[in-house]
Order: C-alpha cells, then structure tokens, then sequence
C-alpha cells in the first residue's frame, strides 16, 4: 500500500518535468543558490500538498462536490497533464522570472503541485477511512516531495549524466504513466455514474 502510493505520489509531481524547468529557471544561478532553491521547493511542495490533503473534505463540503466527479475531472486535468508531458511541454517558457520569487510560484505551485496533483490529493483526502491512513498518505507524499527535491539539489549533477534529451525521454515515460493513472481516477469516477 505505501509503496504503490508513494509511486503514485512521485509521477504525479512529474519530478523530470520539474527538474528540466528548474534548470531553465536556475541557468544563471550557482550551485549554492540552486541547492538553497532546491530545499525551498521541497519545503513549499510538503506544505501544500499537506495543506490541500488536510482540507480536502472541508473543499468538498464547502463547494457541494460531488467525489465521483470530482473523480472524473481529475482524470481529465491527470490526461491532460500527461499529454502535455507526452509531447513536450515547454519547460522553458518561464524563463526571466525575478530570482527571488521562484521557489513557491511557479516551482513548487504550479509545476510541482500542478491541478491534476490537487486533485488527486482532495480524492485521497476525502477516500481516507481513519488517521493512520491520513498520516500514511502525508509521509507518502513528503517522501515523494523529498524525492524531488533531492533531485533538484543534485540537478546539475543529473543533468551531466542524462543530458537534455534523457531528461526529454524520462519526462515522457511519466507522462505515459501519468495516463494510466489518469485513465484508473476517470474510469473510477465515471462507474460510480452509470
């Protein structure tokens, strides 16, 4: 259980897509200044994912939402993501940004805590039968942000090794991954419906 979900945590912050945009954003930046972001981000990426889980059934309430097609929108901004992934998204249009002013936007919302990740933390939220699952569900997640931002501390380092067009074909493999979990939360939904 902790395993598949930290897995499905991990790809649902699309970590090569926001390694590739964090060597974008930080081209000018020396490694010091790229690890102290790097810590920003995994930082920002616990407490909002952690903030969003944790209120989670109170959105549902407040707006009147229904889980199954909650369940559904998900995975339709889940594929959309994943298609954006598939073919390319450009990683380097947010060049030019103050220095300063990237850590929690855009980096940690909304590149890694994109909509589709929102999502599926509010489903994850509101499917959750007791504590011990919620405490599961946030360690899964600070795990996966931890991950991530152990990746863009090291991101010179994976960027030497891989080269742009590995982390172009790994970006593509999560996206591919991203589509099955996208199709899985769709067709969750959409059999509560019919």
């Amino acid at each position: 259980m902790f395993m598949s979900l930290f897995i499905s945590l991990f790809f649902l912050l699309t970590p090569f897509f926001v390694l590739s945009t964090f060597l974008a954003l930080t081209q000018e930046y020396e490694p010091r200044q790229r690890h102290k972001l790097a810590v920003e981000v995994a930082i920002g990426t616990m407490v909002v994912g952690a903030v969003i889980y944790l209120l989670g059934n109170h959105i549902f309430a407040l707006f009147g939402i229904n889980l199954h097609s909650f369940r559904m929108g998900t995975g339709i901004l889940l594929m959309l993501s994943a298609i954006n992934l598939v073919q390319g998204g450009d990683s380097g249009k947010l060049k030019g940004l103050d220095k300063g002013s990237i850590s929690v936007v855009p980096l940690s919302i909304p590149i890694t805590v994109g909509p589709a990740t929102i999502g599926y933390l509010l489903v994850l939220s509101s499917e959750a039968v007791d504590t011990g699952e919620m405490v599961l569900t946030l360690t899964a997640f600070a795990l996966a942000a931890l991950c991530v931002g152990v990746m863009l501390y090291a991101a010179s380092w994976i960027e030497r090794v891989l080269g742009r067009s590995g982390l172009t074909i790994l970006s593509k493999i999560t996206g591919l991954i991203l589509s099955a979990l996208a199709a899985q939360m769709f067709m969750l939904g959409f059999t509560h419906f019919v």
